[in-house]
């Protein structure tokens, strides 16, 4: 059955850009023009995916997905009326999965939703018997503390595993860097957004070598996700 997504926006034309387009895609829509009507929706509907505008009036988005998240794990797609730093990040550490910035390309919106609706069914990493996560051709083994590519060993320090670890646990999540900072307890870990991008180019770097170019993925101003881990495609850098 094709997915549906919820559509949250106060703006109606914009509603209807993205109703036709999601169409064209074959997936269902449903729509709701402010926040209180979106719960609604959620809890008689219970949609694959809910496109979210920030700026509303009654009950914003960044509070749509607070109470979301204390009890539903849909992803949540953000829409920002402005290149606002702020409105992304604090997004983003409530718990959603990815935003655009308005005016955007509803062509864009939708792809960029189908790649999430993706990771969506592969959502939590496989974990075997033995405590290896897996996803793609990445491998951890939590007992072990060791990672490998293809069954190929990677040497990772405590911190870089630490941080695999992190977005591997939620592959279809982007990680703010305090977010992946505060994964970090006690002596010997003094981590700065800075020693954390630093971290990880190291992490591409060394996956590079055997051949994973797409262990994690950036999303500017906001943070890191786990890439696709299939060996096809180059990230981009910090």
């Amino acid at each position: 059955m094709p997915s549906t997504i919820l559509i949250v926006d106060d703006d109606p034309h914009i509603r209807q850009l993205l109703v036709f387009a999601f169409g064209k895609a074959g997936l269902d829509t449903i729509e709701a023009a402010d926040g209180e009507q979106a719960l609604e929706q959620i809890a008689r509907a219970a949609p694959d995916l809910v496109i979210l505008d920030i700026n509303m009036p009654r009950m914003d988005g960044l509070e749509v997905c607070r109470r979301l998240r204390a009890h539903n794990e849909v992803p949540i797609f953000f829409l920002s009326s402005r290149d606002d730093e702020i409105d992304r990040v604090l997004g983003i550490e409530l718990g959603g999965d990815d935003y655009v910035v308005k005016p955007f390309s509803p062509r864009e919106v939708v792809a960029r939703s189908m790649a999430i609706l993706r990771r969506t069914v592969a959502r939590a990493p496989v974990v075997d018997a033995i405590g290896t996560m897996r996803h793609g051709m990445l491998s951890l083994d939590t007992e072990s503390w060791s990672a490998h590519w293809q069954g190929r060993g990677v040497a990772l320090t405590v911190t870089e595993f630490t941080i695999l670890r992190t977005l591997l646990a939620m592959p279809t999540r982007i990680f703010s860097r305090d977010q992946i900072i505060d994964r970090f307890r006690g002596p010997g870990f003094a981590l700065t957004d800075r020693t954390v991008d630093s971290h990880i180019r190291n992490l591409r770097r060394k996956f590079a070598e055997v051949g994973g170019g797409d262990i994690i993925e950036t999303r500017a101003g906001v943070g890191y996700r786990l890439g696709g881990c299939s060996g096809t495609a180059t990230s981009p850098g910090p």
